[in-house]
């Protein structure tokens, strides 16, 4: 048999919620601080493509004491950190800032976050800086619909 002890502490919190119950809170996000900004993304977005421009340059980008293959390992590293980091913002935005009036006025928004979460997923596995060309292009294009949103 299994007894459960309880302490008062438990107790008298548990009354006390009976007598006066508590407030449900809701905010848009963990903590509704109201600083959005598709600049954060960019800047990642930004990152992912100097690396894989590095990484293609790695013979004349790396460091004298390292290898080549050293360098290029921890570009890649990078790399895929920052391009979470790019997902990350992203969703944020959609989920967080955007609202059903937006989606109504630029229908587009939801093929627009698709498609930069899919290049910054891409921009993990690629090498290529025109690839991160296209994840910089497609986080403009959200940027601009987000400045619209911010002049109503």
């Amino acid at each position: 048999m299994r007894i459960l002890h309880t302490s008062v502490v438990d107790r008298l919190l548990r009354a006390t919620d009976r007598l006066v119950p508590p407030r449900k809170a809701h905010a848009h996000c963990d903590l509704p601080c109201g600083v959005y900004d598709p600049a954060q993304a960019r800047i990642e977005a930004q990152s992912v493509k100097a690396i894989q421009e590095r990484y293609q340059n790695a013979e004349k980008t790396k460091s004298a004491g390292e290898t080549v293959e050293d360098y290029r390992t921890r570009c890649l590293g990078i790399k895929e950190e920052r391009a979470n980091l790019v997902k990350e913002h992203l969703w944020v935005l959609w989920t967080d800032y955007f609202k059903p009036e937006h989606k109504e006025k630029f229908p587009e928004l939801h093929d627009l976050f698709w498609n930069a979460t899919k290049e910054a997923g891409l921009a993990k596995k690629s090498q290529d800086p025109g690839q991160g060309q296209k994840l910089l292009d497609v986080i403009d294009q959200i940027s601009n619909i987000f400045w619209e949103t911010k002049k109503a």
